[in-house]
């Protein structure tokens, strides 16, 4: 063989051997994420803490539309050699244990459970991420001095990813990489629906044999996941006294005292029943100086709950405080924001606008299975319902429901022209603003009343309760729904009963307001209260076990993820019936 010749083999080998080497340390760096439903590509990067554009890069065509039960590649954190190791996060596979994963990755079984409050022997399945905490540095001793060296990386479950190819099957691609199905099956079990080309599978590395790390040994062998999360679970302790904590901008927002006001009730109610509360309440203005004043006193790092704040300025500070000292942190008013994704103390009562949107179409699809939906467009008015309305358009498509748009201004002709006999017509404005209702109403009623043999509501949005005294007649006749998270209904016993003593503690009525902020203060201090006097600090596993009538104020507790905090994914849907009768749909 001619020196040339031979030199150019080495070289393309090498090559070759290098390009393989990168590709396999390029697919060992992200993990599988099984998209829930409601979830973002910004909830879900602010999960992770990565950019939505690596999301994206990832996984094209994300950007356009993510869909419940899709998975996506997640990025995982990279360490080189000298940086600090950091925490990672891990897709469950068939057949792995809490055990093995202390065992994969260098960490005890109490540092998993610490860092993943939210799971448990229950949900340890495959397809949970879980957070890996960073490996402690361990001290080395060798034959002539000691030092301090840092765990090696931790393996990944995938040896490399591989595309499929046409006409490849799982047992060639088995055979390519010397394992057997049944292997390849566990580590990607979606292939058991056949394959597809262009896909990615993980290869598996065979089992690796490495020594288990203290709190994860058993003389018997492996430990179940039941015994490891028991031993590892913190005791519950009972509280005595519940210590709280309310900080908002008395000063500023008048809405914040009425909320304060309803509190108050709340309180005095807890109190008459028995339960012990100690509470404490600070005016926090926009001004950081404000909070770390508050933030500073002894006391505050007592406390049970913190109620607040009010302005998202301060919500990271007043979060990572509460993490700190294990205090949960109760968000009553913001929709956005992200700490509630990172931190298991956050208690976020208004549904951020994904999930909050995801359940509105899921209940929508139940409750109208046989509809025809015509969109009343109120063009640039309409802007701020966009997201909305572009997400209900895909669930309808999806479900092959139809769907038409008119005009806002469309006559009482063009309106009939839209309707089809047999179905539910659901007419939806594309703006929930007062004005729009004043322009449609007028000649949906006509129709109504022209068509009588038809089927036909009207549906719409929360703020429509601060207009119903306007068009309360309107709504009935048009068979109006209108979704919503806080709903109460006036003539109710409890809603009767707390505005009575409302006016007779405060010698006031409540602002006609959306939601009602008295309402909304009582409801969230006796939810949380009663809930920390029922279970003290295990409050946030039986959190779903809270029977509790707010007046208000709709509570359905559930975790974003197995590390982060609790958003409220409780919905409404409100009928004004043609029977003049009004109900709360709660779908449960």
């Amino acid at each position: 063989m001619k020196p040339i010749v031979k030199q150019l083999i080495i070289f393309f080998f090498i090559a070759g051997t290098a390009f393989t080497r990168i590709s396999a340390q390029a697919n060992d760096s992200y993990f599988l994420h099984t998209v829930e439903k409601g979830q973002s590509l910004y909830s879900i990067a602010s999960m992770y803490n990565v950019p939505i554009d690596a999301i994206i890069k990832a996984n094209p065509g994300s950007e356009d539309r993510i869909k419940a039960g899709a998975q996506l590649r997640i990025p995982n954190a990279q360490t080189t050699q000298g940086e600090k190791l950091q925490e990672q996060f891990h897709t469950i596979l068939p057949g792995e244990t809490l055990y093995r994963l202390s065992t994969l990755y260098g960490v005890s079984v109490k540092e998993i459970c610490e860092a993943n409050p939210g799971l448990s022997a229950e949900n340890f399945k495959s397809g949970e991420v879980v957070r890996i905490p960073a490996p402690q540095p361990v001290e080395t001793t060798t034959t002539s001095t000691t030092t301090t060296t840092a765990q090696t990386n931790p393996i990944s479950p995938c040896k490399t990813m591989h595309k499929v190819a046409r006409k490849e099957t799982i047992f060639s691609i088995s055979r390519e990489y010397g394992i057997s199905e049944e292997e390849l099956l566990a580590a990607n079990p979606e292939l058991k629906d056949g394959l597809k080309r262009g896909k990615f599978v993980c290869i598996p590395y065979p089992q690796p044999s490495t020594k288990p790390t203290t709190g994860a040994t058993s003389s018997s062998g492996s430990p179940s996941n039941n015994e490891l999360f028991k031993a590892n679970r913190p005791k519950a302790e009972k509280y005595n006294t519940i210590k709280a904590a309310l900080l908002l901008p008395f000063q500023q927002d008048k809405r914040m005292v009425e909320y304060y006001e309803g509190f108050l009730i709340a309180i005095d109610s807890l109190k008459r029943s028995g339960v012990s509360i100690d509470l404490n309440v600070f005016n926090c203005d926009e001004t950081t100086a404000s909070l770390e004043s508050i933030l500073r006193k002894s006391e505050m790092k007592q406390m049970n709950v913190i109620f607040g704040p009010a302005q998202s300025i301060h919500t990271k500070k007043l979060a990572a405080f509460a993490k700190a000292n294990n205090i949960n942190l109760v968000i009553p008013f913001s929709s956005r924001e992200d700490e509630v994704f990172t931190n298991p103390q956050v208690y976020q009562i208004n549904t951020p606008q994904s999930y909050l949107y995801s359940e509105v179409y899921s209940h929508f699809i139940k409750q109208f299975p046989n509809a025809n939906v015509i969109f009343l467009d109120a063009g640039e008015a309409g802007k701020n319902k966009m997201s909305f309305i572009d997400g209900l358009k895909l669930e309808l498509k999806q479900n092959n429901i139809p769907y038409r748009a008119l005009p806002e201004t469309a006559s009482v002709e063009g309106l009939k022209g839209a309707l089809v006999d047999g179905k539910e017509n659901i007419f939806i404005p594309t703006s929930g603003s007062d004005v729009t209702l004043i322009r449609i109403l007028p000649h949906l009623q006509l129709l109504v009343r022209e068509n009588p043999e038809m089927n036909i509501h009207l549906f719409g949005y929360p703020e429509w309760q601060t207009y119903t005294k306007d068009h309360l007649d309107s709504f009935f006749e048009l068979d109006t729904y209108f979704y919503s998270s806080f709903y109460t209904n006036n003539l109710l016993p409890a809603a009767i009963e707390f505005t009575n003593n409302y006016h007779k503690w405060y010698a006031k009525d409540m602002e006609n307001s959306y939601p009602k902020y008295a309402m909304l203060g009582y409801d969230t201090a006796f939810f949380f209260l009663k809930g920390l006097s029922l279970y003290g600090s295990d409050f946030d596993n039986n959190v779903s076990k809270m029977n509790v009538r707010p007046i208000q104020t709709g509570f359905n507790f559930q975790r974003v993820n197995n590390w982060g905090g609790f958003i409220n994914k409780k919905v409404f849907f409100v009928r004004f019936s043609k029977n003049y009768e009004l109900i709360k749909l709660d779908f449960e």
